[in-house]
């Protein structure tokens, strides 16, 4: 598991109780997402990762999994280092 994943993973956990959430798990349909979380979650990711997530970044599915998220920072973060 990457550094990105495990500081993903741990963030989510700290709002999903005792569900063990998948790398796959659509965090939408289980229910846990709601407009105040996915500011937090796009606040998390921008701080963290010293990225900026743009208007054409928010998008479901690029939040929709731990996967997904970790590939829309590794995107981010490939874009930053090519500067």
């Amino acid at each position: 598991m990457s550094e990105i994943n495990t500081k993903v993973q741990t963030f989510l956990s700290r709002f999903f109780g005792n569900h063990d959430l998948q790398p796959d798990e659509d965090i939408f349909a289980l229910g846990f997402v709601n407009s105040m979380f996915a500011m937090q979650l796009v606040l998390f990711v921008e701080q963290e990762f010293q990225i900026a997530i743009e208007n054409e970044d928010l998008e479901f599915e690029n939040f929709r999994t731990i996967n997904s998220i970790v590939n829309l920072i590794e995107r981010k973060t490939a874009i930053l280092a090519q500067r």
